[in-house]
């Protein structure tokens, strides 16, 4: 059986990178199209409002990693029945969210003084609102509809995850590029392709899938009580680390609007974009693997999951060579990609660089763990990140007057505590098992 599991593990590795690296050229080809397009400060003001819109993220409540588990766990147990059971009772509550959102979004954005939240004067009040709306509508729906994406992880067919995101990013790069030499600025018709770029996508392979896997399609009459609570009781734990991802990844843009101004975020933008090349290479490797983490754990096999760690940890010594290389080379490539004008501090790429490191090398454990279902340790050092990040990023850049990077600084402490425990959970928890064996 884990030759089976190696094999499609390895497959599905394979097929992501081509998908992932189609999906890099994209993203990296429509930055400095929209920067072109809307002008430094306006693409600032966009970057920040998607961070501010992926909050929504937290709206289902860990349901859909939960979701992940529970098929690999129905499966486990050769019961496609069961997945389905759990398939349909998660659309129908994220599907409830979902429109409960968009209302409550569209009846509230008109009260909200924008231009206070960007910082800004370039776009009136209304205009902005109307672009918010749009944006928010769409992610509300893609929420829902995105979780064809979870059913896609439980099966262990990541591969299809990333495909999902290269026709979404294929199409933005499309639609970014027609807007530029077929209109003028348009800041609302930006909001309005991106967000179709979104929904799309998991439209068509959610059909697609759907009409091949009949005995997974979601069924109102499959929704139980009994399995939203399970769902839900999972999800709640996965909720509070999602809260402290979302505020890890996406306060430091809107604390830099804050205490800079909106184009020092297309600064940090940039060189987020430029070594997430490291971290979505480590994904793309690891991703694969929480599925195949659970099925080996659900069935016992530690010797498994201890040799693909161990991987692990051999493969993090090269994507530490490849951020250092990008440290060295990085003004020189911004300089091509975005243009010889755009300006990047120094200190700001030592700071990510470090971030990024860091980052790999909790996501080594926190897949394995989040595969386990075995949270609280990772619940504990999400709720000091999120009690700390904010006021010490504030504190770094006022105390020490420091530049953008401060902030990132304290993202980098925040993430501390777990890069610290996550390995001595992982260890205890195969030892032990291997033990037992």
């Amino acid at each position: 059986m884990n030759n089976i599991r190696t094999i499609n593990y390895i497959k599905q590795v394979k097929y992501s990178f081509v998908l992932k690296f189609l999906t890099i050229g994209c993203s990296f080809l429509s930055i400095p199209i929209m920067i072109k397009y809307l002008g430094t400060e306006l693409y600032g003001i966009w970057s920040t409002l998607l961070s501010i819109t992926s909050w929504i993220v937290l709206m289902d409540f860990g349901i859909g990693n939960g979701l992940k588990n529970k098929v690999v766990e129905s499966l486990a147990l050769n019961s496609r029945i069961l997945a389905r059971k759990y398939i349909s009772t998660s659309y129908i509550i994220i599907g409830f969210v979902s429109i409960s959102l968009i209302l409550f979004i569209v009846l509230i954005s008109q009260f909200i003084p924008w231009q206070k939240v960007f910082n800004t004067n370039l776009l009136s009040n209304d205009e902005i609102t109307k672009v918010v709306n749009i944006t928010f509508i769409f992610i509300s729906l893609n929420f829902w509809v995105s979780l064809i994406n979870q059913v896609f992880n439980g099966l262990q067919k990541t591969s299809l995850v990333n495909l999902n995101q290269f026709l979404s990013n294929f199409i933005i790069l499309v639609s970014v590029y027609a807007l530029y030499k077929t209109t003028s600025q348009s800041f609302h018709k930006l909001a309005f392709l991106y967000g179709l770029s979104l929904v799309l996508p998991n439209i068509i392979l959610s059909i697609w899938f759907y009409r091949k896997n009949s005995l997974l399609i979601p069924r109102p009459l499959d929704f139980s009580l009994k399995k939203a609570k399970e769902i839900i009781s999972l999800g709640t734990k996965f909720f509070i680390i999602q809260i402290a991802v979302i505020i890890i990844f996406t306060t430091d843009k809107i604390l830099i609007t804050q205490l800079f101004e909106p184009a020092k975020v297309a600064e940090y933008e940039v060189v987020f974009k430029l070594f997430s090349i490291v971290i979505l290479i480590h994904s793309l490797i690891s991703a694969p693997l929480w599925p195949a983490y659970a099925d080996a754990y659900h069935k016992k096999d530690f010797k498994w999951i201890s040799t693909n760690i161990k991987k692990q940890l051999s493969l993090f010594f090269y994507l530490i060579l490849l951020t250092l290389t990008l440290l060295i080379t990085a003004k020189f490539i911004i300089s091509l990609w975005v243009g010889a004008d755009f300006n990047v501090e120094t200190g700001l790429l030592i700071v990510m660089g470090i971030f990024t490191i860091v980052s790999t090398w909790n996501n080594i454990f926190a897949f394995f763990i989040n595969a386990t279902n075995q949270l609280n340790i990772q619940i504990i050092t999400s709720l000091i990140a999120i009690v700390i990040n904010i006021p010490l990023s504030i504190f770094i850049v006022k105390f020490f007057n420091t530049d953008s990077y401060g902030i990132v600084i304290g993202t980098i402490i925040s993430l501390m505590f777990f890069a610290i425990l996550g390995p001595i959970q992982t260890y205890k928890i195969i030892r032990g098992n291997l033990n037992v064996e």
